[in-house]
């Protein structure tokens, strides 16, 4: 068992050995300042996260493997400015060019026909802003009190929080709804292949760019069209604007919805 304590952060970490074989079970828990991040890094596997009523972050990763041994995917705890990065990190096989667990996304991982899954179950505190990562899973974050952001390639995205977020996949339908459109810059729903279905409080307000080309585009807000409109691509804005929103798919439906 180690200790951390580091940028307000004070947190036990270890794993945990399952009673089923080929599992391997890692807990970590530990509190993370308002404002701040709990970010969750995976390859192979679905990432869950839910809303907490308590103060500190919760997370459980479930190593299964067939062929491959679970114990040879760690799973390691970074601790940044930002808050802290929990990944999955596969054995490396080549030289020169390690997997490694960085936030922000900016890490290499490659798995190399290794086929331990590695599921991830998280408890976020209000106030805590999450971001899950993964690349052939699910990512699946509901009931969540601070701003989210979600990203996979072949895999689905529920996102649901009292604030705001963004989700971007490749294979997979995106299912989005927030609660505050008091965002800054820019929000984007971008997939290839799947629908994107978003909800907005009644009282937003955002310059929207959408588009599809295989699928129909509807809305619940009335819109002031800017340049052309067309069932499958639209500019226009939402109230009184002021805020980017970007929503692209290839082959899929896209629905802006109103929260009521």
């Amino acid at each position: 068992m180690t200790w951390l304590l580091a940028l307000g952060v004070l947190a036990s970490t270890g794993p945990v050995q399952s009673a089923l074989p080929g599992v391997q079970d890692f807990h970590w828990k530990g509190r993370i300042p308002v404002g701040k991040a709990i970010e969750i890094v995976g390859v192979n596997g679905d990432v869950e996260a839910t809303g907490s009523p308590g103060v500190e972050v919760e997370v459980t990763a479930v190593k299964r493997g067939r062929r491959s041994d679970p114990e040879d995917v760690t799973i390691e705890v970074v601790e940044h400015d930002d808050g802290v990065t929990i990944c999955a990190v596969y054995p490396s096989w080549r030289r020169g060019r390690p997997n490694e667990c960085r936030p922000g996304g900016k890490r290499h991982m490659d798995t190399h026909d290794n086929d331990v899954h590695v599921r991830f179950t998280v408890r976020v505190p209000a106030g805590v802003r999450f971001v899950g990562r993964t690349v052939n899973g699910d990512v699946d974050a509901r009931q969540l009190g601070a701003a989210a952001e979600a990203y996979t390639v072949n895999g689905s995205i529920t996102l649901e929080t009292r604030s705001y977020g963004s989700a971007t996949t490749v294979n997979g339908s995106i299912d989005a709804r927030l609660g505050d459109a008091a965002w800054s810059g820019e929000v984007e729903f971008e997939t290839v292949n799947g629908s994107i279905v978003l909800v907005l409080p009644a009282n937003a307000s955002a310059d929207v760019r959408a588009s599809t080309v295989n699928g129909d585009i509807t809305t619940d807000f009335p819109l002031t069209i800017r340049g052309r409109f067309g069932p499958r691509r639209l500019t226009g804005t939402i109230g009184d604007g002021g805020r980017n929103l970007s929503l692209q798919t290839v082959n899929g439906d896209m629905e802006i919805r109103k929260r009521g």
